[in-house]
């Protein structure tokens, strides 16, 4: 790695001790964008990535709330607005025990590249809290979410900032959180995505992440002259984006043999399919966040404490949470004979593991390209609010297709433009970096 580069991680690590993720990150994307100022070094002088690596603006704030038996709790709330150079900022609001200033720092970092590939007008940003929904009363996940968004508000709007959901906050918090804004604010807008069908929501946007996922594996395959058709599927993970890619895969023909959750996994060697992935809802709305239910109930094998990725399958999709897949794990796939992994998570794989997979000429789709559609679709939903008319179901998945194969040939020709043929993490590092740095550079020091 170059000494620019690696003088920048090493004051990010100086600025922000402490949070490896978003170390990791960075350094992911210093990696392909050496590649840039080779060629293109006015880049380097403006100190775009310098500033890049630097958010906009960070937002801390406390959440007092109030329990059913009248005990007073206070959780953290943050939003991190990371670029604002090509839109609003846009991305999903995470509440989780697991929530702190480093994760989401890697988070909006992560969405900046994400929404730039998307070709959609949308920066990057991230939030949430570090309070945990699960085993909390409606009543109680209301009140916390009042109490969070009578501080957020003051920083978002339709045109400022529109966040959406992550893990731990689905469309009923997205409800609660925009019955207050609208209340402080006096007025209906698109502020938030991921609404109810019948107040401005969008058909597919629970799936979405999940579709788009298995679009960008299809349009790998395709240029090894292969499909889903007939392959076996290692998915890990049970919620939205597990629910959506294994809806997708079944109905290209694939088949799903694992899901997975904090307890472990469950192997089902006839698939995931029929009732068994209606049952993934069930799973989802438990709050009980473990899939042995499934086995007892469908009479497969469970795992516990294992990860899915020692099972023998044609692709792995990752759908849990960041760096679940790790060296060993990667030798596993790779030795069991894996073509393809295509990330549906936030950075689900190691640095390590991901140049093992390379190496090895696995297929590898990035998160920040493959999972791209959730917010894709998030940004179709802000234009249908814009427009005050909804869209069927067909024409926002065709809509979501046709973005995830432009994102995919867009990573393939940026990443043989820069020496890097099929090297689809440079390809979308580099695609994603250059627009949002062109604009940058049109805007002048900001």
């Amino acid at each position: 790695m170059s000494q620019y580069i690696e003088s920048i991680i090493e004051e990010v690590k100086a600025k922000n001790p402490a949070e490896p993720e978003f170390h990791q990150a960075v350094r992911e994307v210093g990696e392909s964008l050496e590649l840039v100022f080779e060629k293109h070094p006015e880049y380097q002088y403006a100190k775009i990535f310098e500033r890049m690596v630097e958010p906009e603006r960070v937002i801390m704030f406390r959440v007092p709330w109030m329990d059913d038996q009248g005990e007073y709790h206070v959780n953290r709330g943050f939003r991190i607005e990371m670029n604002s150079a090509i839109g609003p900022y846009k991305g999903g609001l995470r509440f989780h025990p697991s929530v702190t200033l480093g994760i989401l720092k890697f988070l909006a970092f992560e969405q900046v590249f994400k929404n730039s590939l998307t070709t959609l007008p949308m920066g990057g940003g991230k939030g949430g809290s570090d309070f945990n929904p699960k085993g909390k009363s409606d009543n109680e996940i209301m009140r916390f979410c009042q109490s969070f968004m009578t501080e957020l508000f003051r920083h978002i709007g339709p045109n400022t900032d529109v966040p959406a959901g992550d893990i731990g906050v689905g469309t009923r918090e997205i409800g609660y959180l925009f019955g207050q804004y609208k209340r402080l604010k006096n007025e209906f807008s698109g502020v938030l995505t991921g609404k109810g069908l019948n107040w401005g929501g969008s058909l597919i946007r629970p799936e979405a992440t999940g579709y788009g996922v298995v679009y960008f594996t299809e349009e790998m395959l395709k240029t090894k002259g292969m499909t889903i058709e007939g392959k076996t599927v290692a998915v890990s993970g049970f919620g939205n984006v597990a629910w959506g890619a294994v809806q997708k895969i079944n109905e290209l023909g694939g088949k799903v043999v694992t899901l997975s959750g904090p307890d472990g996994f469950i192997y089902d060697p006839d698939g995931v399919k029929g009732e068994k992935v209606d049952y993934m809802l069930k799973l989802r709305a438990s709050n009980n966040d473990a899939v042995e239910d499934y086995a007892k109930k469908f009479g497969v094998e469970f795992f516990q404490g294992k990860k899915p990725w020692g099972v023998k399958v044609d692709i792995a999709i990752p759908c849990a949470t960041e760096n679940e897949i790790y060296p060993d794990d990667a030798k596993s796939l790779i030795d069991n004979g894996c073509i393809a992994v295509c990330e549906a998570a936030n950075m689900p794989t190691t640095l390590e593991a991901v140049k093992m997979f390379q190496e090895a000429g696995v297929l590898f789709g990035p998160a920040k390209a493959a999972n791209a559609g959730g917010v894709a679709t998030s940004g179709l939903e802000m234009s249908q609010n814009s427009m005050r008319l909804p869209w069927s179901k067909e024409e926002v998945d065709n809509r979501l297709h046709e973005i995830m194969k432009r994102i995919h040939n867009t990573c393939l020709e940026t990443a043989d433009k820069f020496g890097t043929p099929g090297n689809y993490v440079n390809g979308a590092n580099i695609a994603g970096f250059l627009k949002v740095a062109d604009a940058m550079m049109d805007q002048g020091l900001v």
